[in-house]
């Protein structure tokens, strides 16, 4: 009796990131970690489901009944918002795209999956702080100890940069130039390099807090109090610290969520009151179009009232449709 072949789906999830992601690709890091978990998830989702363990599923237990309960159970039992589910969704799109190309007969099957429609979800105001609220959390850092003027740097150093948490603590002490003009080099998105420039006295605070690194030009800017680079969620602990510190003296930010990336916000939005250009911002910003730095113009309501105040209001009422059709009248409750 013949053996039965290996099913390709190990193969081919191998090849996946070794050939495509990697070699084909050269996505990021960030990339690679995000598919990993998703694939790690769904493995363990599906050796659940079918009593499998991973090296022994096959393709076929990756059909659409079986992604849609686990996009189910991401949300449901896991509690993830419909962003991941969404991002874990197109992880497995990419995926499924690949396997149409090396496996032609499992094409059915991947067209049943690629069928799969993202979700839409709700998209609320960007929350960003006044200057008064972001000079009180600066206000509050203790800058007696050496943690303390490391916070009070990278929280300035956020501000003034509108960088993202994760460029500014990735920075190394060879990305800082002090000469002709004080700027960081940093690496965004898609792995897009850019130079911003830093105020003077940010300038003079970064150069001293530099004298107390390792003079190696791949040591990291922001340590923790063990010597490694410091984390994003050491970076967001320390923040909600000062914030807490804050609190007695701008009651106004008791209750707020406030996190680094809310300091971004800040910056984008104090450009844009200014009045500096928004294809500027975008470009500050790191965005890859100036259509994502838009959604700050629906936080400024000063500018809309500007904008409102060119209009005139209509002298006639408009009337209520009423309608006069059972069937109309059904549709209105929609």
């Amino acid at each position: 009796m013949p053996h039965e072949a290996p099913d390709p789906l190990p193969q081919l999830l191998q090849s996946f990131f070794c050939q495509r992601l990697q070699s084909q690709r050269a996505v990021s890091t960030h990339t690679l970690t995000s598919y990993r978990d998703t694939f790690r998830l769904l493995l363990k989702f599906l050796e659940q489901k079918t009593g499998r363990t991973p090296s022994q599923q096959r393709l076929r237990d990756w059909n659409s009944s079986h992604l849609i309960q686990f996009l189910d159970f991401l949300e449901k039992e896991r509690g993830c918002q419909t962003r991941t589910r969404n991002i874990r969704l197109a992880a497995i799109r990419s995926f499924m795209r690949y396997v149409a190309q090396e496996q032609p007969d499992a094409i059915a099957q991947t067209q049943s999956v690629l069928a799969i429609p993202m979700k839409r979800f709700d998209r609320p105001l960007l929350g960003h702080l006044s200057r008064s609220e972001l000079e009180a959390i600066l206000a509050a850092i203790d800058l007696s100890t050496p943690g303390g003027r490391r916070d009070h740097l990278l929280l300035s150093l956020l501000y003034n940069t509108g960088a993202r948490i994760s460029e500014i603590l990735a920075l190394e002490r060879q990305h800082v130039r002090q000469h002709p003009s004080a700027l960081i080099e940093i690496t965004g998105k898609g792995r897009k390099q850019r130079s911003l420039p830093l105020w003077k006295p940010l300038a003079r605070e970064l150069h001293r807090h530099l004298a107390t690194l390792p003079a190696e030009p791949t040591s990291w800017v922001f340590n923790n109090r063990f010597g490694r680079r410091l984390s994003r969620s050491g970076a967001e602990k320390r923040l909600r610290l000062a914030v807490n510190r804050a609190l007695p003296s701008c009651p106004s930010l008791r209750g707020r969520r406030i996190s680094p990336h809310t300091v971004r916000h800040t910056t984008a939005m104090h450009l844009l009151q200014s009045k500096v250009d928004i294809t500027v911002i975008a470009l500050l910003l790191g965005h890859a179009t100036p259509a994502t730095t838009h959604q700050y113009v629906e936080l400024d309501l000063q500018m809309k009232e500007r904008s409102l105040k060119k209009l005139r209001p209509p002298t006639s009422a408009g009337r209520r449709f009423k309608p006069n059709d059972s069937l109309l009248a059904f549709l209105e409750r929609f």
